[in-house]
């Protein structure tokens, strides 16, 4: 959910938790590893031939401003092939999720997944960031980086896919189970997925920013994770969407606190109770009688 917003706005969702579940009750109650970071290895090198964004030498990222710009036919195709690249990459390093992987590897794969299919990583070099996807397991909620920690029976981990491609961004992410996990990691899982589609089924033009949001049920038992917002607070007004937007909707719950904290690396968020993340989105345009997923 690293956002590129030169040819995508991003809805993020704000939801406040009801409940708060202690870190010792969500030990006894989830069976799970609380992810650390590990090592990091190397920068992956892009060959010279990759058309790449402008931040991809100097990692900064210039001003996005806030306005959501409405899109020609030929903006709209060229989201439709980032979309389907990134749909490409997704499906790549989703064969390779299983015991004993390393996210590092998995970032490998998808790395080249995108230089196979000509396109940039997106993350790679944004403000800094030293990898090609985002991995995000058990406690972290969002911007894992890829490391040398070998995934777990009963992990679950998010993938979070950015490709750059022919001049447009193409964002998703999806949430994975990891060997044999328990009955509340399931459910974690296909309730982000169910957020994530309701979301999706609102928009239509005419209709406003924060349906979205609206559409989105929470329960007792989970929390929408706070996001990073790029662009204006579109979602939480009367701002209406129009014929030729795209956006991605990206909800992100956790089955305790909403609440998380940045570690020392300034990218890994994790939730400040240890609790478990799933997180879905898709890449959507707006169209004349309601909405096309670009990144199925």
């Amino acid at each position: 959910m690293i956002v590129f917003r030169k040819c995508s706005y991003s809805v993020c969702l704000h939801l406040k938790s009801l409940l708060r579940t202690s870190t010792h009750e969500l030990q006894a109650r989830y069976p799970y590893s609380i992810v650390k970071p590990w090592r990091v290895s190397s920068l992956r090198k892009v060959p010279d031939h990759i058309p790449r964004p402008q931040y991809a030498v100097t990692g900064i990222v210039s001003n996005i401003g806030d306005k959501i710009e409405i899109k020609n036919q030929t903006q709209i195709e060229g989201m439709r092939k980032a979309g389907r690249v990134a749909r490409q990459v997704m499906n790549s390093i989703a064969a390779n999720i299983k015991v004993g992987v390393t996210t590092d590897e998995i970032d490998q794969v998808a790395h080249e997944a995108c230089l196979s299919l000509n396109a940039y990583p997106s993350p790679l070099h944004y403000r800094n960031f030293p990898k090609s996807i985002c991995t995000s397991v058990n406690n972290v909620a969002c911007h894992g980086i890829p490391d040398t920690r070998p995934l777990e029976n009963g992990d679950i981990i998010s993938m979070d896919v950015t490709v750059y491609y022919k001049g447009f961004h193409g964002d998703t992410a999806e949430t994975f189970l990891v060997g044999e996990v328990d009955i509340q990691g399931k459910q974690l899982v296909e309730a982000a997925r169910q957020c994530r589609d309701a979301g999706i089924s609102v928009c239509r033009p005419g209709a406003r920013f924060c349906d979205i949001g609206n559409s989105i049920w929470v329960t007792d038992h989970y929390r929408s994770v706070d996001q990073m917002l790029s662009g204006s607070q579109a979602h939480e007004d009367d701002a209406i969407m129009l014929e030729g937007m795209t956006f991605t909707i990206e909800p992100i719950l956790s089955e305790g606190s909403y609440e998380i904290t940045v570690l020392s690396d300034g990218w890994t968020a994790v939730s400040v109770d240890d609790s478990r993340s799933a997180q879905f989105e898709h890449t959507v345009l707006v169209t004349a009688d309601g909405v096309e997923i670009l990144t199925k």
